[in-house]
């Protein structure tokens, strides 16, 4: 689903029915940059940028947890000079987290596997995490080497490594035991996914928390998103039905 024409004011957002979760595919920097005739660093510059602006306003609303997909199990793939800028605007995020976000009281996680990641940008992580942990405002998970299935795979691996060591029934595992394994555990599921750059694909980005989320699909790209284009986003949210695969009204 597309926009409709937009809306600046935050006045008509029904800030009793915001998005617990809100997850973010931010797509479409490199096109961005192609446009301008930039490289694609540039795109991913001013998509780190604009980040923050969105994050900032989230917090402002209300919104309880934000994920967004900084860098997939995939993107490995890249050029290897495109990686190596990521990472290095990625580790350069991190560090400049705790001063730019430090009056927006803003708690960072990255989730992902980091044992393919540098020990500079592991330790920063580290760093970073515990500098904003007593924050009580929006938490912002930076999916960094992240990917749905990889994981699923790792939940499984530890329900296994429980149910061998007989901390665990096989036959009685449920989806509560599914979700303390997920990288995201203790946060609630998913409630409005948002893609930018016209794609419409999950693209491997949290496969059991999306299972309910909402979705809206936005044709521009990562790096024009402003904070009006995440009002409109809540409110084609707050405009739709959700069943829960139910009645509605039931």
């Amino acid at each position: 689903m597309f926009f409709r024409k937009k809306q600046k004011e935050t006045k008509d957002i029904d800030l009793n029915n915001l998005p617990q979760h809100i997850g973010v595919i931010m797509d479409g920097n490199g096109r961005w940059a192609k446009k301008r005739g930039l490289p694609r660093s540039a795109g991913h510059s001013a998509g780190a940028e604009g980040l923050k602006k969105i994050v900032t306003e989230a917090n402002r609303l209300g919104v309880k947890y934000i994920t967004v997909y900084a860098f997939s199990t995939e993107n490995w793939k890249r050029p290897k000079e495109e990686v190596d800028f990521l990472m290095n605007l990625l580790l350069g995020y991190l560090k400049d987290a705790e001063r730019s976000l430090a009056g927006e009281n803003v708690r960072i996680r990255a989730i992902g596997s980091r044992k393919e990641l540098s020990k500079e940008i592991q330790e920063q992580i580290i760093k970073t995490e515990n500098l904003t942990k007593d924050r009580s405002g929006i938490v912002m998970n930076i999916a960094l080497n992240y990917g749905g299935r990889e994981e699923l795979i790792h939940a499984a691996k530890n329900l296994c490594k429980k149910a061998m060591a007989g901390e665990l029934d096989p036959d009685e595992i449920t989806e509560a035991d599914i979700d303390r394994e997920l990288y995201t555990a203790g946060q609630p599921d998913v409630d409005l996914l948002i893609r930018t750059s016209g794609e419409q694909r999950l693209s491997n980005f949290m496969l059991w928390q999306v299972s309910y989320g909402e979705m809206v699909f936005v044709d521009k790209a990562w790096p024009d998103f402003k904070p009006e284009d995440l009002h409109e986003c809540i409110r084609i949210f707050q405009s739709r039905g959700r069943r829960f695969g139910g009645v509605e009204n039931a």
